[in-house]
């Protein structure tokens, strides 16, 4: 998870006279680069990365064919997302984190496996999705385990609000699905309340509140060591009707 700062490291505090900055939902952290985490980010991103500043993608232009398409918020280390790309080889998936590290772990992982089904961004997800991801062309939408914000103060930053349920609905395809996962218990009744609320969903929940691990979401080491001291985790699937 993110660290957790009254104010976004990449933030410069606002002067008189000029706009208001978006809330970010995420800190910035540099964070020391490992041997693999720089192989991946000098011989991965030149294969693998993609930047902001080209726009809106051509997703089959990008993976070079037509296929399911799934999109991570914040995949941390990347050992989910490189596990599911490995397990669905005829799928496609697009990464996008803020943590350099991070970026650099996943990007030498699918050196290693030899993947050539995963793309990644290193920036603001929101920017991405407005900026680059194209309306209706998402099978999926994961969100697994964002940043709680847990103190109240703070709360504001958390990513799933109702603007960003409006904005994940007009990327997936009718019938995508937005899955979500949290092992804070008050950000899951916050993503539920959401969720609910929002229109053109339907909770695939069968009491309209949360499901069961469903399979292919794997199971971090950080989830495991919660199952053993007792910490719940908490899923969430919401589809696109409309």
């Amino acid at each position: 998870m993110n660290d957790v700062s009254d104010k976004p490291l990449d933030q410069p505090p606002q002067t008189e006279g000029q706009p208001r900055r978006a809330i970010r939902s995420f800190v910035m952290r540099a964070g020391r680069m490992t041997e693999g985490q720089q192989r991946g980010v000098e011989k991965g991103w030149p294969l693998f990365g993609l930047n902001l500043a080209d726009g809106l993608l051509d997703l089959d232009k990008v993976f070079g064919r037509q296929a399911p398409r799934t999109l991570e918020i914040g995949f941390g280390m990347g050992h989910s997302l490189l596990e599911m790309a490995q397990a669905a080889p005829e799928q496609d998936f697009i990464g996008i984190e803020v943590h350099r590290p991070g970026v650099g772990a996943l990007l030498n992982g699918v050196l290693n496996a030899g993947l050539n089904n995963l793309r990644v961004y290193d920036c603001d997800a929101i920017e991405v999705l407005n900026q680059a991801i194209p309306d209706a062309s998402l099978d999926r939408l994961l969100l697994f385990f964002p940043d709680p914000w847990h103190k109240k103060k703070h709360n504001k930053r958390r990513i799933v609000q109702p603007a960003f349920a409006e904005l994940v609905r007009r990327k997936l395809k009718v019938g995508g699905v937005l899955h979500m996962a949290t092992d804070w218990e008050h950000y899951a009744e916050q993503m539920l309340e959401v969720m609910n609320a929002a229109p053109g969903y339907r909770n695939q929940a069968a009491d309209s509140t949360y499901i069961p691990r469903p399979d292919e979401r794997p199971i971090t080491k950080f989830e495991k060591r919660g199952e053993r001291l007792g910490h719940g985790v908490w899923d969430l699937k919401f589809e696109r009707v409309d």
